[in-house]
């Protein structure tokens, strides 16, 4: 038995499969790697496109993608399985999460409806219960909550 050190060979490609949303911001940080406008020699990169929902849900149940696009709210719970880069981020001063609606609401309306949310591990969903415990959500899959409250089957999300 040799113990001889062997390098890998130079055709050797590793694979590298991503998960992330098809919302825009996961879009533009993607976008390079996803076009193949940017290469990485030995190295190919697979995409899967989820939910985010789904992808905490995944990222939660076990290490399913090599890296994975999460909410924030999530990462406490996959933190055994996933480190976090230093790039990406959908939360910020003047940038998400937030409510919207078809109409002008007072904070107090929001007590007596139904607010859509993109789901119970998302950082929009967090954001929200710290904001009051008590409102009322279902979860919706984020690309169809706009059309959810230009429906009016919901009055905000």
């Amino acid at each position: 038995m040799s113990t001889e050190k062997t390098e890998p060979s130079q055709d050797a490609v590793i694979d590298i499969s991503i998960a992330h949303s098809p919302d825009s911001d996961d879009a533009f940080m993607f976008y390079g790697l996803a076009t193949n406008k940017i290469r990485v020699p030995g190295y190919r990169f697979s995409h899967t496109l989820c939910d985010i929902e789904t992808l905490n849900k995944r990222a939660r149940e076990e290490a399913f993608y090599d890296v994975s696009a999460i909410s924030f709210h999530a990462y406490p719970y996959v933190q055994e399985s996933y480190t976090l880069m230093g790039c990406g981020g959908s939360v910020g001063e003047g940038y998400g999460p937030m409510i919207v609606s078809s109409r002008k609401l007072e904070l107090s309306d929001l007590n007596s409806i139904k607010i859509a949310v993109p789901g119970e591990l998302t950082t929009a969903f967090l954001a929200l219960k710290i904001f009051n415990p008590d409102l009322k959500t279902e979860t919706v899959p984020f690309d169809k909550i706009i059309p959810a409250i230009q429906s009016g089957t919901y009055e905000a999300g």
